[in-house]
């Protein structure tokens, strides 16, 4: 696993991390963790969803690990803050 600051939040599952990622000869900034789905913004509980995300990792550290592919130009991996899977704050959007 690698370490990144999160630098944006873009939606409730959607974020801009600094620097960039690297996975399999492909770079990128942004960054679609597994595990949950949430709203999107126009929708109900889209923008609650993305202001949980931003108090729970903007500016923070999270650790990017066991890469899927790339989505939209947005690495599809497993994020953890601290010890925990940033999905398993997400209940609710599985």
């Amino acid at each position: 696993m690698a370490t990144f600051k999160v630098v944006r939040v873009i939606d409730g599952d959607t974020f801009e991390v600094s620097p960039e990622w690297k996975w399999k000869e492909q770079t990128g900034t942004h960054v679609r963790p597994t595990g949950y789905d949430a709203p999107e913004l126009h929708e109900f509980g889209g923008q609650q969803t993305k202001q949980k995300l931003e108090r729970l990792i903007l500016g923070k550290n999270v650790e990017l690990g066991n890469a899927y592919r790339v989505d939209r130009g947005r690495l599809v991996c497993d994020v953890y803050l601290g010890t925990k899977n940033l999905a398993d704050y997400f209940q609710g959007y599985h």
